[in-house]
């Protein structure tokens, strides 16, 4: 599904910097600190908080050394490290790290409750776990206009729709964190819009074969993915110039309990 660390990073990576500036924000990350970015993929939130936050420290972990090596070769600050790791079991002592930040990872786990066991273990007491994921549901219009276009043309396809991802929907990450035993959890819904310059500036990093969109396209004959581009153009009311679609992530927070 993520086989590709140069074509995740053309398909999603855009998408990934603008929603890490508002994750940043949103769960109040200090000026310092040692901070785990946990399944950094290739590096996004990572090169955004050496941008705003050049004092912490920065520690990346993803199951993919490809991913792994993309990252140490785009974010080079000596404040920051990546490392090959799983999030269900990390090789951190506990209370490690100050703050935990997950961008756009948590409903690909496997094991989301044990990945957020560990998070809480090696984030000191009184440290803060947050995560955020796209709203699959409604809120990530490039996402859900594909698949509503492709089940449209495909019913088959319903099956593989991102809107049945799970944590994906509002209230399940705050569900997950008050099950894991955080404190004080907040969840906010965090929206933007994302330009394009025209409408193969949206379709070209689809065809990459990255995600489960990317994955679907790899299996259909080239006259079935001209009919999904020509028929999502039309649904997007055919753009011949700049466009924008809005984007919304689901986002948690929560503070390790003191005792």
């Amino acid at each position: 599904m993520f086989e590709n660390a140069a074509g995740y990073d053309h398909y999603m990576g855009r998408w990934s910097q603008m929603a890490a500036r508002l994750f940043i924000d949103f769960a109040r990350l200090s000026d310092r600190g040692t901070i785990l970015d946990l399944g950094c993929g290739t590096g996004s939130l990572s090169l955004i908080m050496t941008a705003v936050r050049p004092n912490c420290r920065i520690i990346g972990i993803d199951r993919s050394p490809e991913f792994v090596s993309f990252a140490r070769n785009r974010v080079p600050a000596s404040s920051v490290q990546f490392q090959v790791a799983d999030a269900q079991s990390l090789p951190f002592s506990s209370g490690a790290f100050d703050s935990v930040m997950s961008l756009l990872v948590f409903n690909f786990i496997p094991d989301p409750t044990k990945a957020l066991a560990e998070a809480c273990r090696v984030t000191r007491r009184g440290g803060c776990v947050s995560a955020a994921v796209w709203d699959y549901s409604l809120g990530m219009r490039m996402l859900r206009a594909f698949w509503d276009t492709a089940v449209k043309l495909d019913p088959s396809a319903d099956r593989l729709h991102e809107k049945h991802m799970p944590l994906c929907q509002p209230g399940q990450l705050a569900e997950l964190w008050r099950s894991g035993g955080l404190r004080e959890i907040e969840e906010a819904s965090l929206e933007f819009g994302m330009r394009f310059e025209n409408y193969d500036d949206f379709w070209t990093p689809f065809l990459v074969g990255q995600g489960p969109a990317g994955a679907y396209l790899k299996q259909l004959s080239a006259d079935r993915i001209q009919a999904l581009r020509d028929q999502l153009m039309s649904e997007l009311g055919n753009p011949t110039d700049q466009f924008v679609l809005p984007a919304r992530l689901l986002a948690v927070r929560g503070l390790v309990p003191m005792d």
